[in-house]
């Protein structure tokens, strides 16, 4: 009965996690997106590499759940379908191959969830580079978005570590 609890409450937080990606991104626009920096929130990444980590057993669907709420925020945030659609489920298979070569900590999962961060970037980089959207170079990539999205998801990451481990534990 327990396990069946985490069941529900993850596509639950799921759901939450993707509509405050786009409302935080709304209300702290004008600091999140000043010019040339843009940070871009992955609280729906958070949510989706938690999920891969602390559940025990492995029962949930955390790839199918990542690809549909990939295809829900391409639809909606993005207007290109599968740069989220293939890139979320892509971190989930990376996180599930090197789980059980990790010892889970604070710093262990940090570190995991800024690598996963840069792959999940990039990835949308090279998406919008070879599709045209964007023209902008690697470099200017890195300075101008990736180094401003690693520091506001660390921060992020570092205020909800805690409340969203002891969520996931008391539930699992």
């Amino acid at each position: 009965m327990r396990y069946s609890r985490l069941k529900i409450i993850f596509p639950i937080g799921l759901f939450v996690a993707l509509f405050l990606d786009g409302s935080v991104s709304n209300v702290f626009a004008g600091k999140l997106f000043s010019y040339p920096y843009a940070s871009v929130l992955h609280l729906v990444l958070l949510w989706i590499v938690f999920a891969v980590f602390l559940d025990d057993r492995d029962n949930l669907s955390v790839g199918i759940w990542s690809a549909f709420v990939g295809l829900v925020f391409d639809w909606y945030y993005t207007g290109i379908l599968g740069v989220y659609m293939i890139g979320l489920p892509l971190v989930v298979y990376i996180c599930r191959q090197i789980k059980p070569w990790i010892d889970l900590n604070f710093l262990t999962l940090l570190m995991i969830y800024i690598i996963n961060l840069t792959i999940l970037e990039a990835f949308t980089y090279i998406w919008y580079t070879m599709s045209h959207v964007i023209s902008s170079g690697l470099a200017d990539f890195a300075v101008y978005t990736l180094g401003p999205t690693i520091a506001v998801n660390l921060a992020i990451f570092v205020i909800l570590y805690y409340p969203m481990r002891r969520l996931y534990l008391s539930v699992n």
